[in-house]
């Protein structure tokens, strides 16, 4: 990895999700989320990077898990994620090399194409793993966003220390 990551960006179905589609008869889409990518998120944040959802499709209940894990952005129902990023990136002041992004499907790959880091869960169709600089061994929706972060924070921190110190203060907040 090059540069230092300020911003993870993450689609949901098949990143978030291991992509499935649950409608009810309702007309309620309900969808799983993985606590130890929650987790991640929640450490990467903790380190200061900051976190955003990018998602064609519109979901209360990706909604309702962006405001539990105090996502930073969330952006729904968006069919041209490279002009959203700009947005964002724009009001960070960072640059592309800066971004991971983290997708999974065709309509990723405009945006995998700029951003510094750009990666996929191993679920990922193959025109997004060749786009890819890091493709985790977990499935979306089953720990790949935590692998990433985890390879982020890695590659940027002494781990070992970070994780003293998150999960020390974590315990104090419990107090």
């Amino acid at each position: 990895m090059k540069s230092q990551i300020k911003l993870i960006v993450l689609d949901v179905d098949g990143v978030l999700t291991d992509g499935t589609l649950l409608i009810g008869s309702d007309g309620i889409e309900y969808k799983g989320f993985n606590t130890q990518d929650g987790m991640g998120i929640s450490l990467a944040r903790y380190t200061g990077i900051k976190v955003a959802i990018i998602t064609g499709r519109s979901s209360k209940a990706v909604e309702k898990r962006a405001s539990e894990l105090s996502i930073d952005f969330l952006y729904q129902g968006i069919h041209h994620k490279v002009e959203c990023l700009e947005e964002m990136i724009s009001e960070l002041r960072i640059q592309l090399e800066n971004v991971c992004y983290v997708g999974d499907d065709l309509n990723d790959i405009p945006i995998l194409n700029i951003v510094g880091l750009p990666c996929a869960p191993s679920n990922a169709v193959g025109s997004v793993k060749r786009r890819s600089k890091y493709i985790s061994s977990a499935q979306g929706g089953y720990g790949a966003v935590r692998e990433i972060v985890d390879y982020i924070l890695e590659e940027q921190y002494d781990y070992d220390q970070l994780i003293e110190e998150f999960v020390g203060r974590k315990n104090e907040l419990k107090q």
